[in-house]
C-alpha cells in the first residue's frame, strides 16, 4: 500500500485532524441514515493508503468540500476508483495544484517512496511536453480563496528563486534541495490555494514555475531522477497555465539534460526539437544555444555526425545573438564558455579531440560560477588526458578538486570519480597527487 499523500495534504489544508474528519463522516454519514463509528485510528489507516468502504470517499468529499468552500473529488483526495482513469492531466488546475502541493509536503517529509522512484520513460514521459505544446490553453487561471495574492507575494517568488538557484550553484543541489522544498511548502502552497485574478494568478504560475524547476534541478543533482522528473512536469503544467511559451522551453531544456543522463537520446533530441518549435519567437538566444547544444551532444551519441555538427553550427551562432539583459533570470546558466563545454563533450563523442580541446580550453578561459567551473575543469582534464598531456591534466585536475570543496551533489561527484579513473588508468607520472586530492573531497559523506 502506497501513502495517501492527497488526502494528508487535503486534510492539512482543510485544518482538520484526524479525529475531527472521523466525528465528521459519522455525522455526514446520519444524514444518510448510516450508523458509522469511525475514530481517529481509522483516518490514520486511510492515510497509510487503505480504502474505505461504502459511500465513505464520497463523505470524506463532501465534508472537505463544506471546510474548504469549494468542490472536492475522489481524485483530489485519492480516492479515485481503481482501474477507472482520473482527469486528464490538463483539465483541471485547481486538481493539479492540490496534487502539486502534496508532492512538496510528501517531498519535506522525505517519504521513501518519493526519493527512491526511477524517472518514467515512454508515453508517460512524452505526455507532459505533449500536453504542454497542444491546446487546450488555460482560459482563466483566477481562483477564490481565503487571502488575496498581492504583487508583493509574486515578488516574494521571485526574489527567492533568485537565491535558491544562487545557492544550489556554490553549495549544490542536496544542501539546497530541503530548503527550497520547505519554501515551497510554506510559501508558494498557499499562495497557489489564495484568491487571485486571471492576471494575477498567471504571474503567479510562472514564479512558481521557475522555483519548482529549480526544485527539480536540486532532486536531480540529488540523484532522485523520478523526483526531478516529476518537478520538471509540475514546471512545465506551471509555465502552461501562466502562457509563457519561453518559460515552458527552458524546463523541455532541462527534460533535455536529464534525458542525456539517463542515455535517451532520441528523446533528448524529440524534446529539444518540441521546445525551439512550440516556443518559436519566444525562445531566447542563450535557450536556442542551450539546446542546440544539447541536441548535438545526442546526435554524437547517436553517431550521427552529420547532425551532430549542423547543431553545433546552430549553437554557436544562437550563442553570438545572446545579449545581457535581454534574457529572463531562468537562462542566467547560459553563461559564456557553456556552449564551447557542450560542443567539446559532442566533439569527443565523435572523436576529434583537437577541436574538443580548442571548445575545452574556450570554456575554461572564460568566467564561470562554481559550479560550472568544475565541470569545465573536469572536461579539460579528460581531453587533456586522452592527448597523452598527463602533466596539464594533473595540473587541470587539482584546480577541479579544489573548486569542488564545499559542494554537496552527486553530479560533481560522478565527474569526480570519472576524472580519478581516467587518471589512474594513465599511470602516468604525477597522477598520484591528483588522485589523493579527488579521494579526499568524495571521503566527506553527503
Amino acid at each position: 500500500m502506497q501513502p495517501n499523500t492527497l488526502l494528508d495534504a487535503i486534510l492539512d489544508e482543510a485544518g482538520v485532524s484526524h479525529a475531527g474528519l472521523a466525528a465528521h463522516v459519522n455525522q455526514a454519514g446520519r444524514a444518510r441514515g448510516l450508523a458509522l463509528r469511525y475514530e481517529h485510528t481509522a483516518v490514520a489507516r486511510w492515510l497509510k493508503g487503505q480504502r474505505p468502504r461504502g459511500q465513505v470517499p464520497d463523505l470524506i468529499c463532501e465534508v472537505l468540500a463544506g471546510r474548504l468552500h469549494r468542490p472536492v473529488t475522489l481524485d483530489d483526495i485519492g480516492l479515485g476508483v481503481p482501474g477507472e482513469p482520473s482527469a486528464p492531466h490538463g483539465t483541471s488546475l485547481s486538481g493539479f495544484v492540490e496534487r502539486a502541493t502534496a508532492l512538496w509536503r510528501s517531498d519535506e517529509q522525505q517519504r521513501p517512496h518519493l526519493l527512491g522512484a526511477p524517472a518514467v520513460t515512454g508515453t508517460p514521459a512524452v505526455m507532459p511536453v505533449w500536453e504542454w505544446e497542444n491546446p487546450p490553453e488555460d482560459q482563466d487561471v483566477s481562483r477564490g480563496g481565503r487571502h488575496r495574492v498581492t504583487s508583493a507575494d509574486i515578488e516574494m517568488l521571485r526574489a527567492a528563486r533568485t537565491h535558491y538557484e544562487q545557492m544550489y550553484r556554490k553549495a549544490g543541489g542536496i544542501a539546497t534541495r530541503s530548503r527550497i522544498v520547505g519554501f515551497l511548502n510554506a510559501e508558494a502552497a498557499p499562495l497557489l490555494r489564495g484568491s487571485y485574478t486571471d492576471e494575477t494568478g498567471r504571474q503567479l504560475h510562472r514564479a512558481t514555475g521557475g522555483l519548482v524547476a529549480v526544485a527539480g534541478i536540486c532532486a536531480y543533482d540529488s540523484d532522485a531522477h523520478g523526483l526531478a522528473q516529476r518537478y520538471f512536469h509540475q514546471a512545465l503544467r506551471l509555465a502552461k497555465a501562466s502562457g509563457d511559451r519561453g518559460l515552458g522551453a527552458y524546463v523541455i531544456a532541462l527534460l533535455v539534460n536529464q534525458s542525456l543522463f539517463m542515455k535517451e537520446f532520441r528523446q533528448a533530441v524529440a524534446f529539444a526539437e518540441a521546445a525551439l518549435r512550440a516556443a518559436g519567437r519566444h525562445i531566447t538566444p542563450a535557450l536556442a544555444s542551450d539546446l542546440y547544444a544539447m541536441q548535438a551532444k545526442a546526435y554524437a551519441h547517436l553517431g550521427d555526425g552529420t547532425s551532430a555538427l549542423s547543431c553545433i553550427r546552430r549553437a554557436e551562432t544562437a550563442a553570438e545573438r545572446i545579449r545581457r539583459g535581454r534574457e529572463p533570470d531562468e537562462t542566467g546558466y547560459v553563461q559564456p564558455g557553456l556552449v564551447n563545454v557542450q560542443v567539446a563533450e559532442a566533439l569527443l563523442s565523435l572523436g576529434e579531440i583537437g577541436a574538443a580541446a580548442e571548445h575545452a580550453l574556450a570554456a575554461v578561459d572564460n568566467p564561470a560560477h562554481d559550479r560550472g567551473r568544475v565541470h569545465r575543469l573536469a572536461m579539460l582534464s579528460t581531453i587533456e588526458l586522452r592527448q597523452g598531456h598527463a602533466d596539464k591534466a594533473v595540473v587541470t585536475a587539482v584546480q577541479m578538486a579544489e573548486q569542488a570543496r564545499g559542494m554537496e551533489s552527486q553530479r560533481l561527484r560522478d565527474r569526480l570519480r570519472a576524472v580519478r579513473e581516467h587518471l589512474v588508468r594513465s599511470g602516468c607520472a604525477g597522477t598520484s597527487e591528483a588522485a589523493e586530492l579527488i579521494d579526499g573531497a568524495l571521503r566527506v559523506p553527503l
